[in-house]
């Protein structure tokens, strides 16, 4: 059975047929699903999701895109959230300079101190980041993010980068992406990383694997993504979906 350790099922894309398509995960395949918060809204429904389904697992945090709704009292309100039965993670937190805005202090100030609310309450981070390399792993290294532990969803730099957070004891977050025929250095980043730092996510409604890229994403395609990664490292995709699923198990303290 197959561990999804980042969607959003919250996304409003799945509002015409959220329950239907949960509902199904299950007798397709997909053990258990991590829907993590990009803001406080969607932390909020992703507790409700925990409570509605009992094989979704959640993650609640606030997207460096939407930092600029941060404040004290919401990071006390994270920290209530974080405090629930099913809540695993702290995330999606990081750096995103792709956009201009929010402006690079305001990223990197809640950045710290979303790193600094995952220490007080005891719980791994998962971390978004893009064209901002440097400045994460610097900010991590800073915040002896290795002692927090967690995942970099959504791995997107070279082979070095990624020896960077594997010494570090992070997990690399690997989905529809490496189906790309044009996705060369994420297929040598699984090519060099061992299978035991390895977990699946899908960050659906996004980045769904080939044959459906473009569509709407989900975990029912996850299978496509353990076939890839089983071609690239010359395993069976049975061992890929128990070595993944220990890990995420490991991950997320399930």
């Amino acid at each position: 059975m197959i561990i999804d350790t980042h969607a959003h099922y919250d996304d409003e894309q799945f509002d015409i047929d959220r329950e239907e398509i949960l509902n199904s995960m299950q007798d397709s395949g997909i053990e258990l699903i991590v829907n993590v918060g990009a803001d406080m809204k969607t932390s909020e429904q992703t507790l409700k999701l925990t409570e509605q389904f009992p094989f979704v697992y959640g993650a609640v945090g606030v997207h460096p895109s939407s930092t600029m709704e941060l404040d004290e009292t919401k990071i006390e309100r994270l920290k209530e959230l974080a405090n629930m039965p099913k809540i695993v993670a702290i995330g999606e937190i990081g750096l995103d300079y792709y956009w201009d805005e929010p402006d690079r202090d305001t990223q990197k100030r809640w950045f710290d101190r979303q790193m600094e609310l995952a220490r007080e309450v005891k719980l791994p981070i998962i971390i978004h980041s893009r064209d901002a390399a440097k400045d994460t792993f610097d900010m991590m290294k800073a915040a002896h993010a290795g002692d927090i532990s967690g995942v970099i969803h959504c791995f997107s730099y070279s082979v070095d980068m990624a020896r960077e957070y594997l010494n570090m004891g992070f997990y690399l977050g690997i989905g529809g992406v490496v189906t790309f025929k044009n996705a060369r250095i994420i297929k040598e980043v699984v090519e060099y990383a061992p299978i035991d730092s390895i977990v699946l996510e899908t960050d659906c409604p996004y980045l769904a694997p080939e044959p459906n890229r473009g569509k709407r994403n989900s975990s029912l395609y996850l299978p496509n993504v353990v076939e890839e990664i089983a071609r690239i490292k010359g395993l069976e995709t049975d061992e890929v979906i128990e070595l993944t699923r220990k890990n995420a198990t490991k991950l997320y303290r399930l």
